[in-house]
């Protein structure tokens, strides 16, 4: 297992090794004594999985707030997503700033997203599903959303020609209204 760190302190991509032969691959996709070794001691206590029909489908942004935050290791089954960590700490230089990475069930790549960030994905194939492990449960009180298409945030989403949103996304504040991390 490889770490990768993305271009926000915090954020990383997980590239697990793939065991490949004639029947197909082994991979271990999380060991927490691996990622302890790396500097990674996470609790992660659910699992979340989200499958998607159409291309163009936009989740997000997602947080959830003290003291539910959660960490998020993200991983593609099946299909491709565009996958974006936006740092909402307000106390932080890069308040604002967003990283994307495509992840795909062929890549095998996963990324790691500490809390004080808000998340979202957006789906590149049709049928896709999403796993990611979070390090607290999902706390209705908790839980807050900004825009995907903020513009101080800026987010650089790949060209897709109908993006499908839920309501409760077509609804989110922007950044500057949002109720974010101390």
């Amino acid at each position: 297992m490889h770490i990768r760190p993305l271009a926000i302190e915090g954020v990383f991509e997980i590239l697990p090794e793939r065991i490949v032969d004639a029947r197909g691959f082994f991979m271990e996709s999380y060991s927490a004594a691996r990622f302890a070794s790396l500097g990674l001691d996470l609790a992660f206590v659910q699992d979340n999985q989200s499958f998607s029909v159409a291309k163009g489908v936009l989740r997000g942004l997602h947080y959830q707030l003290p003291p539910h935050a959660q960490d998020k290791l993200v991983r593609v089954l099946r299909g491709a997503i565009f996958d974006v960590a936006v740092d909402i700490r307000k106390s932080s230089a890069t308040l604002g700033k967003w990283v994307g990475l495509e992840l795909s069930a062929k890549s095998a790549n996963q990324m790691l997203i500490p809390k004080g960030f808000a998340h979202g994905f957006l789906t590149l194939e049709p049928e896709t599903e999403v796993l990611y492990k979070v390090t607290d449960v999902y706390a209705p009180t908790a839980d807050r959303s900004i825009r995907f298409d903020d513009p101080t945030v800026a987010i650089q989403w790949p060209h897709i020609e109908a993006i499908q949103l839920s309501e409760k996304d077509q609804a989110a504040p922007y950044l500057a209204a949002a109720e974010i991390f101390a």
